[in-house]
C-alpha cells in the first residue's frame, strides 16, 4: 500500500515537472508573480520588445518586471522610433464599455462619406477640448458620428441650457457646430430633450469627462486627439463590432 502511494506521488511530481517544462516564458513569470505576491490580482503578462522585461497588468495598473518577478518598473514605456506611448496604448485597449447602440436616438447624427465607421462622442458645448476634437473630427471621412450632449454644469454653468437649445433647434447638427465653435446657440425653446438621460447614460458607461469617444467595440478614448490617431483608432474596431453597428444604423 505504501509503495503504491509513493508511486502515485512520484507520478504526480513528474507530471507537475513536465507541465512546468512546457510553460511559456509569460506563464512562468505569471506563476512567479502569483507565488511572490498572492494578494495582488495579476490579470495578464505579455512580452514586450525589450529582452528580459515583461508587461504586467494588475487591475487598471500596468508595470514591467524581469523574469524573476523581483524587480519592477512603474511608469510609461515609449517607442521613440514610432513616437508611440506603449503604456498608454495598452491602457486604452483595456478600457472598454458598451457602445450605446440602443440610445442613438438621443444623439445628434452626422454622416461623412459612406459612414462605414461609427463612433459615439459625449461632448459639452462649452468644453474647449470638445472644440479641439470637433476640428479633428471634421478631417475624417467615411464615419458616422453620434454626438451625445453631455453638459458638465459643475465646470460650465451654462452648458446644460445651451445643450437643450441645440437639441430643440430645427437643425441640430448645424446648431451644435455653431455652439461648439462660436459659443452661440439658438433661442431656448421648450421641447422634449434627452440631456438628463444622456448624463445618466454617460455615467453608466464610464464617461467621466468631455470629450469621450466610444468605438463600435466598446473601446474608450478620452480627450481631444489628432485626426491621425482617430483614424487608426476607428480602423482598429473588431469586424464583429462593425457588423453590430451596421445593424444599429439600419
Amino acid at each position: 500500500m505504501i509503495k503504491r502511494i509513493l508511486l502515485v506521488c512520484l507520478a504526480l511530481l513528474a507530471g507537475a515537472a513536465a507541465a512546468r517544462d512546457e510553460e511559456t516564458d509569460e506563464q512562468a513569470v505569471a506563476r512567479a508573480l502569483r507565488e511572490k505576491y498572492p494578494n495582488t490580482a495579476i490579470h495578464a503578462v505579455r512580452r514586450i520588445p525589450i529582452d528580459g522585461l515583461y508587461e504586467v497588468t494588475m487591475g487598471s495598473n500596468t508595470a514591467y518586471t524581469d523574469a524573476t518577478a523581483r524587480y519592477f518598473v512603474f511608469g510609461h514605456l515609449f517607442d521613440m522610433k514610432e513616437q508611440v506611448d506603449l503604456t498608454a496604448k495598452r491602457q486604452a485597449e483595456q478600457q472598454k464599455t458598451q457602445f450605446p447602440a440602443q440610445f442613438l436616438k438621443n444623439a445628434i447624427k452626422s454622416v461623412k462619406g459612406d459612414g462605414s465607421r461609427v463612433v459615439a462622442v459625449f461632448s459639452d458645448p462649452d468644453c474647449p477640448y470638445c472644440r479641439r476634437l470637433e476640428t479633428e473630427l471634421a478631417k475624417l471621412d467615411n464615419v458616422t458620428i453620434y454626438t451625445f450632449l453631455f453638459p458638465l454644469e459643475t465646470l460650465h454653468p451654462e452648458a446644460k441650457t445651451k445643450a437643450i437649445s441645440v437639441w430643440c433647434a430645427p437643425d441640430r447638427e448645424a446648431a451644435w457646430k455653431r455652439a461648439v465653435f462660436t459659443g452661440t446657440v439658438p433661442k431656448l425653446a421648450a421641447c422634449e430633450n434627452p440631456v438628463n438621460d444622456n448624463l445618466v447614460l454617460g455615467s453608466r458607461l464610464g464617461v467621466v469627462g468631455t470629450p469621450t469617444l466610444i468605438a463600435q467595440d466598446g473601446r474608450l478614448l478620452p480627450g481631444a486627439v489628432s485626426a491621425q490617431r482617430l483614424n487608426a483608432w476607428l480602423d482598429a474596431a473588431t469586424p464583429r463590432a462593425a457588423q453590430t453597428a451596421d445593424g444599429a444604423r439600419k
